[in-house]
């Protein structure tokens, strides 16, 4: 697999593009700086490649060879990769490993740290600038310590309107997503200033029950935080949160498809119970695409083996080790289908985001494309 950077244009076809939840045969396109600048089918493309009169000399050509061709991924959830976590000071080896893999725009995720600790992540990474980075996301530190997972109980705390206050002004404009159990906020004030400044927020490592989480949607929370993980579930006398956000329509799943965190058939039944509305996401730490071994998630010690992150202390499933172009694989394994599962890891997050230029193959279309084989494989980035 290549990443090919954007030194002139590009015109790709014999492909089969996703586009939506479809795919569009013997298709082309011409990419330009990353956006999109026209799309086709057939020989239509001979016009504008170099040495046809009146076509650009400058233009490269690709034959995809059948190969598909999908908008750049993008994941709302992802703390690390390549050994980085990203509260490191060098956050690159994170960014190199999941752009590898089809990921052109993401959301770099922090775990629980004390509120000071934080503003001061939030400052640091406001002085990264990497096309790839969409923003920020705070797991914490706004969550039920019976539902805390690999976040540190002790650094657990109910959110106030000032704290929101203060991690947003450290964020200066980068904090896109926060984490919160509702029933810590009981009257959603903290919420509604998150909502208010522009951030999504998502319910997540929480004990509420259905009508608790409902209300949290209604005052504007979006994001359902890795379905059925770190909270209650689903159950036919107390449906929990998972349907509370099924009976919302403006909320989108976080979904780890991993084949550890969510069994094969509740990936089925969550994109069959929430079309549209399914984000496939990593929720990967520091070893991704860095192998087994010894690491950490904000302070606490995580063994990997066999590709499971596991806390050192009491084996709970500590992140993940995915790549999104895995999690697309494993979602098609598991029975939804290969243009459902590309829409889950490029449309969906980008709706989610409110990023309506990402997502998609169409014209104007920005983030840039990947290459895939017939598995679903990348073959080649192109942004």
């Amino acid at each position: 697999m290549t990443t090919l950077p954007a030194t002139q244009p590009l015109l790709l076809h014999s492909a089969r593009r996703f586009t939506g939840t479809a795919v569009v045969p013997d298709a082309w396109l011409r990419l330009d700086g990353g956006v999109i600048t026209d799309v086709g089918t057939g020989d239509s493309w001979r016009g504008l490649a170099g040495g046809a009169a009146g076509a650009e000399a400058d233009v490269e050509v690709l034959d995809a060879a059948g190969a598909y061709v999908a908008p750049g991924f993008v994941d709302l959830h992802c703390h690390g990769g390549g050994g980085a976590s990203f509260e490191d000071a060098d956050i690159s080896a994170a960014l190199r490993v999941h752009r590898a893999a089809g990921t052109t725009s993401l959301v770099a995720s922090l775990v629980t740290n004390p509120l000071a600790v934080l503003e001061a992540s939030l400052r640091a990474l406001g002085g990264v600038h990497d096309p790839m980075l969409r923003g920020f996301h705070l797991e914490g530190p706004f969550l039920a310590t019976s539902h805390c997972g690999a976040h540190r109980p002790d650094y657990l705390v109910a959110p106030t309107v000032e704290a929101v206050d203060r991690l947003v002004e450290a964020g200066g404009g980068s904090l896109v997503q926060v984490t919160m159990a509702p029933e810590l906020d009981p009257d959603l004030a903290a919420l509604r200033r998150f909502v208010q400044h522009g951030v999504r927020v998502a319910v997540g490592h929480t004990a509420a029950d259905y009508g608790m989480a409902l209300r949290a949607f209604d005052a504007g929370a979006s994001l359902l935080t890795h379905a059925f993980n770190a909270m209650e579930p689903l159950h036919h006398r107390r449906p929990g949160p998972i349907a509370a956000a099924l009976d919302s329509p403006h909320v989108t799943l976080e979904l780890i498809a991993d084949g550890l965190h969510v069994h094969d058939p509740m990936v089925r039944l969550a994109f069959a119970s929430a079309p549209g509305r399914v984000a496939l996401i990593t929720d990967a730490m520091a070893a991704a695409g860095a192998g087994d071994g010894k690491y950490t998630i904000g302070s606490l010690d995580v063994t990997v083996a066999g590709g499971e992150a596991r806390l050192a202390g009491n084996g709970s499933i500590a992140g993940s080790t995915l790549t999104l172009d895995a999690a697309v694989r494993r979602a098609g394994g598991a029975g939804v289908g290969a243009a459902e599962a590309v829409a889950a890891a490029t449309l969906v997050p980008a709706r989610a985001l409110g990023l309506p230029d990402y997502g998609t193959t169409e014209v104007g279309a920005r983030g840039g494309v990947v290459l895939l084989d017939e598995d679903l494989k990348v073959l080649r980035v192109l942004s």
